[in-house]
Parts: structure tokens; sequence; C-alpha cells
């Protein structure tokens, strides 16, 4: 094992002396990167496998450096001093400078978080103050005592508020709400989201707050926030107090308003939402996440909504979409009732039902939907001269009855009291199965 050792350490010198990088990173990976590296005589080299892997750092290519990270990682906190060196020259190439601050925060170590949040204070390199931050956040609740110092300077507060949230820890849940009111708005933003992630007594209070903020991104992450909240519903009251957010100034938050009241599943929340769709005023865009909230409500309130609209609209677009989220239900006791809206559509005398990717839509959606009711509705599609509807209509017989389905059109076949159309569509499924 020694001979080993030592033969790869003249090798890796070797390779230095050669600049041949690859080769230099493949014998140290050997040497550190494996069971060796326990060995007392790679520990007697610690200095000289550092200063090698140095030698990558400073003059090798983006990959080569990559490559030498974990090496550097796995060498310990021996390599933490030249790190900080790097860090520190302003002379050095911004790469390195780059990795050497990438690298200090894989060390869970007060030295590397000291250089970094100062390096965060005094550069004004915008790359190196975010990869710097990142690697602090990395650090975990080590990292915490030294980003709240950040937070009382302006020009550092953005950056510290962005590692926190990283962090993920319930400590850093004081620090985050001693700035959802600072007069930076992305600050107030990041704040908001990052606590948005805990459910926490403290933050309700906070989010409710800032519904009535002056900036649309702040609204937008605390309606999102409350959106995840649900339990909360009752309590705090949040269909009413998420509504007007409904006729927000911005769509943005709008729509996150229609996705936080879907979220709260409720009949009420279904009726707010239904009372913008059929709005002449509504934003198309807002109506079409109103009608997948809808669905994502799980109320038969929901689904009678959906209907009603269908009826009630005369857009094409919004036709479409609302007979493809009825297709999607997956709640059991909402398939039937599902099911039930699209054989009354296609029994109607709706104008939609001229159309032959409505007519498509509503026969794919039934497949999806499971219910058996269906299998007559899908067998008079076969008459439509459209393909497309055609073979969504077999497709979704197929699914529905199977080979139920297939006995029925083959004893259709031979009734001669059938139209041609469908008589010709039938030929077509029995050829298609």
């Amino acid at each position: 094992m020694v001979n080993n050792i030592n033969q790869l350490l003249v090798q890796a010198q070797s390779a230095k002396d050669t600049a041949d990088w690859t080769s230099l990173i493949q014998y140290l990976q050997q040497l550190i990167l494996t069971e060796a590296s326990t060995n007392p005589e790679i520990v007697k080299n610690q200095e000289h496998l550092l200063e090698l892997a140095l030698a990558v750092l400073q003059v090798g290519d983006f990959q080569q450096r990559w490559d030498i990270t974990k090496v550097l990682t796995q060498l310990g906190n021996i390599a933490i001093p030249p790190l900080i060196d790097i860090l520190k020259d302003e002379e050095a190439e911004e790469e390195l400078r780059w990795y050497a601050a990438r690298i200090l925060g894989e060390f869970q170590h007060p030295d590397a978080i000291v250089n970094l949040v100062e390096l965060l204070k005094t550069t004004e390199n915008e790359e190196l103050k975010v990869i710097a931050a990142t690697a602090i956040g990395q650090m975990g609740t080590v990292a915490i005592t030294a980003l709240t110092e950040l937070l009382q300077d302006e020009y550092t507060r953005l950056l510290a508020v962005r590692s926190l949230a990283y962090i993920g820890s319930q400590e850093i849940i004081p620090p985050l709400l001693s700035v959802v009111e600072d007069s930076q708005v992305v600050v107030r933003t990041t704040a908001i989201e990052a606590l948005s992630s805990f459910h926490d007594q403290r933050i309700p209070p906070i989010l409710l707050n800032a519904l009535d903020d002056v900036a649309a991104t702040v609204r937008r992450a605390a309606v999102l926030g409350l959106g995840f909240r649900a339990d909360l519903c009752t309590e705090l009251d949040l269909v009413t107090r998420l509504q007007p957010r409904l006729y927000d100034l911005h769509l943005e938050v709008c729509r996150a308003a229609a996705i936080a009241l879907s979220r709260m599943g409720t009949d009420e929340a279904s009726h707010q939402l239904f009372q913008v769709l059929v709005s002449p005023n509504t934003p198309l865009q807002l109506q079409l996440e109103i009608i997948r909230g809808l669905m994502w409500c799980e109320t038969l309130s929901g689904l009678e909504y959906l209907h009603q609209a269908f009826n009630r609209t005369t857009s094409e677009t919004l036709w479409q979409e609302i007979i493809t989220v009825l297709g999607q239900i997956q709640k059991p006791q909402l398939t039937t009732p599902a099911a039930e809206i699209l054989l009354k559509v296609l029994q109607s005398q709706h104008p939609a039902t001229k159309i032959a990717s409505i007519k498509s839509a509503i026969a794919l959606a039934l497949g999806q939907l499971g219910n058996q009711q269906a299998t007559e509705s899908l067998i008079l599609l076969l008459a439509d001269t459209n393909p497309i509807v055609r073979l969504r209509a077999i497709a979704s017989l197929k699914k529905l009855a199977g080979e139920d389905a297939y006995q029925q059109l083959q004893q259709l076949a031979n009734d001669t009291k059938i139209t041609p159309d469908l008589q010709q569509g039938i030929a077509i499924a029995l050829a298609e199965w």
C-alpha cells in the first residue's frame, strides 16, 4: 500500500511539472477520494497534496477546477487559509475567486463564514456577491448569526435574506420577520416567500397584512403563502380576505388569488371564483386560471359553476378549457357528476357541439372519467364526419367498455335502421379495434 501511494505521489508531481492537469486530478482523486485517504502516508503528505490541488485550481480550465473542488473539500480545514487568500485577492481572476467562495461554502467553519460575509460587504462584483451569499446559505444554521448581522446594512440585506431563505430552518424566522416591512420591495417579497414555507403562528398575521402592500410582488407572495394555509380558512376567514385580490390591478396577483382560493376547497371559494369568471371585464388569462381553480376546488358546486359558465360564455377557448378540466376530475365522488355534465352538453343544442375540436375534447374527457354511462353517446359520435372526433370516440369506447363495446358495435353493424354516417363510423371503429 505504501509503495503504491508513493508511486501515485511521484506520478502526481510529475503531472504537475508537465502541466498535465487532467492526469494530476486523476492521481489526486485516487489518493484522496478512496479508502487510502486515511492512510498515515497520505496524512503525512497533506501539505504536498494541497499544493498540488491548488495548482490545478489556479491554472486549470473551468471543468478541471470543478473536478478538483471535491479533492480540496476532502482535504479538510487545511484548505481554508489558502482559499481565503484567493478570495481576498482583488487582483486574482474572477472565476478563481468564484471557485474559492464556492469551495469555502462547503466548510462549516467560522473563518469561512467571516470571510464570505466580508466579501459580501466589500465587493462590487455582483457575481461574487451571489456566490458568496449562496455559499453562506449552504452552511445551514451555523451561518444564521452572520447573516442576521448583514440584515442591518441596506447594501447586503437582500443577499442576506436570500441566503437565509436558502437555509430553510425554523431559526431563520425571527431574522426574516424583522425585514417584512423593509423599504426595499424585493427584500419584502423574498422574506414573505421564505416565511410562507413555515407553519408557524407568527406568520399568518404577516401574510394577511402583506395582502395590502403597495407592491404587487409582495401581495402576490402573500396570496400564494396563504393559499397553503387551507387549515386556517375558517379561523382567519381566508376566502373573504383573499377575494379582493381577484380584482387586483395586477393580473399576476389575480391569478395567484384564483389559485389560493381554489386550495380552500369550499363552496364559498367556488362562488367567488365563478363571479369573476362570468364577468365581462375579466381577462382571458384569469378566466382560464379560474376554470382550472374551480376544478381544483374539488366541490360539487365547483362543477356546477363550470357547467353554468359553459352555457353563459361564447368563447371557444373557454369551452375547450372547461371540457378539458372536467375530464381531469379525479375525486371518485365527482367523476360521475362531471361525466353527466359532459353528456348534457353533448346531447344539447349548444353551439359548441357543432365544433369538431369541442366534440373531440368531450370524447377524450369521457374516456378519462371512466363512466360507462357515456358508452351510447360515444357510439353516436362515430357518425361524425371529422376523423379526429371518431378516433377519440373509438379510443374512449375501448377504455370504457372494451369487449362489451366491441360486441355492441358488431350488433349495430347489422342494424339497417341506423344512419349511413353511423354505419360508416361503426365500420371504421371495428376495423380500428
